[in-house]
């Protein structure tokens, strides 16, 4: 299979607004189990010979396109599922599945907002730098419950070894891909915030129907890493380029 990447005639407008609330949970993986789930030409980007994925929880706020005012933007809870991936000239977040309790996100979808959006429940409780997060996709396709405060020491168990490294390494992947409605096609969007700043997560719970599906990722090959918090971050998405994926001809 040979990946071509290619600017579309139309592109989707840039969309802005701000991250109220971006919560990552991270789980470190067995690469081999990972490229099972990942479609040419991505690959695992690797930390110290584990891959890297996750939850993306995220609440954005005053969401529209640049060439309207945030007050015409609206509030939205989301979640993206995310690999980190690297591809020959790049490296992002592959997302396999992204779900909103918005109905104007999962219209847009595909439209103004890459990637097909799925309808999903959320409950969320926040006082004072405790966070208790659940998602429930309508679809019965995910669930994800995190409880989680805000401290000072990153985990110490966790593959990066320190907070500055894993804010690097999730910095460099603010390109994501997004299954296209064409079968083998991949939209790409940037994500661009005003100010990058990350704070380590104390996690006292966590569950995820994909992380433990044990048909997806046998016992072991999908540990719970860290978890890490964004909050009233100014931002924008921009489309970049579509990925397609063709046969090569054999001659």
């Amino acid at each position: 299979m040979k990946p071509s990447i290619y600017q579309p005639r139309f592109h989707f407008p840039a969309v802005r607004g701000v991250i109220e609330r971006r919560l990552l949970v991270n789980f470190r993986c067995n690469p081999e189990v990972l490229e099972r789930l990942l479609p040419p030409p991505f690959r695992p980007k690797l930390v110290n010979g584990w891959g890297m994925a996750g939850i993306c929880l995220v609440r954005l706020s005053g969401t529209a396109p640049t060439f309207l005012p945030m007050v015409c933007g609206h509030t939205s809870e989301n979640a993206a599922h995310r690999i980190a991936v690297e591809w020959d000239g790049g490296e992002g977040v592959f997302i396999p599945r992204r779900d909103a309790n918005a109905l104007v996100n999962r219209l847009a979808g595909g439209r103004i907002f890459l990637g097909i959006q799925q309808a999903a429940d959320f409950n969320v409780a926040e006082v004072e730098g405790r966070f208790e997060v659940e998602m429930r996709a309508r679809d019965g396709g995910a669930f994800v419950r995190v409880k989680t405060h805000v401290t000072d020491v990153f985990p110490e168990s966790s593959i990066f070894g320190s907070l500055a490294k894993a804010s690097e390494f999730f910095k460099s992947g603010s390109l994501g891909w997004s299954a296209h409605a064409e079968a083998g096609e991949y939209e790409g969007m940037e994500l661009r915030c005003r100010q990058w700043r990350m704070e380590p997560m104390a996690v006292e719970a966590v569950e995820s129907s994909f992380f433990g599906n044990e048909e997806l990722f046998p016992k072991g090959s999908a540990v719970f890493d860290s978890a890490l918090l964004m909050r009233n971050i100014a931002h924008e998405w921009h489309a970049r380029v579509r990925l397609k994926v063709q046969e090569e001809v054999l001659v």
